[in-house]
Order: structure tokens, then sequence, then C-alpha cells
């Protein structure tokens, strides 16, 4: 068997309110409980789950996403309002970017991780 992701913590002081957020914001099914977390599945069964704590250090999640899941993604992003940007130095809000003939956008979650979704993978041609 190759290695593969299987899931990935992700600190949350309100972790209902992560999880949800990230579920919509996605197009993913509802969070799913599993003992003290919540777990988001993407399309390829890594699930994020999330735990809640105290304190949260910021991570990064990027998705690799179809130009139509982009789309989506996109829209629910305006539609609520949520900040993002073309670059991970949030130098240029409100915009995507077109990086190796894909299209990407960062936004942070309502713990202050930073998500980004994007449609093509990094350094492809």
């Amino acid at each position: 068997m190759a290695v593969q992701l299987n899931h990935i913590i992700v600190s949350a002081r309100d972790r209902d309110a992560s999880a949800n957020f990230m579920a919509e914001i996605l197009g993913l099914p509802k969070p799913e409980p599993f003992g003290p977390f919540l777990m988001v599945r993407a399309t390829n069964d890594v699930t994020l789950d999330f735990m809640q704590v105290d304190d949260v250090a910021p991570q990064h999640y990027a998705f690799l996403v179809t130009e139509d899941e982009f789309d989506a993604i996109l829209g629910r992003i305006r539609e609520r309002g949520v900040d993002h940007w073309a670059d991970p130095g949030q130098r240029r809000p409100g915009e995507i970017n077109t990086l190796w003939g894909g299209r990407g956008v960062y936004f942070a979650d309502p713990e202050g991780h930073s998500l980004e979704a994007i449609t093509r993978p990094y350094g492809s041609t």
C-alpha cells in the first residue's frame, strides 16, 4: 500500500463553528462526530478532525479543487463576506491568483487558520 494521508487534527476554540464553516465553504458533507472530534471528510476520504482546545496556533490547509468547485467556493466566500486574497501575504485583497494556469484563493476560518483553494497543484504546467 502506498503511503496516504488519512486524517489531521485541526485545533479550534469552537470546533462546531470551525468544522461547519469549513464544510459549508468547501461544499463538503456535514461534519460527523467521532469521540472528541468533529470530522470533515474530503472527497478523497482524508478527514480534518476538529478538536476543542483553549489556545489555537493557526495552521495552513490547502485544497485542490476542480474549476467548478472553485467557482462555487469563491461564490460562497463572497456571499458570506469572508475576506480573501490572491496571495498568502494578504497583499492582494479581494482578488484570486492564476498561478500555473489555474486559479487560487486564500481566506481565513473563524480560528485564524489560513485556508487555500487551488485548481492546479503548485509547480504544475
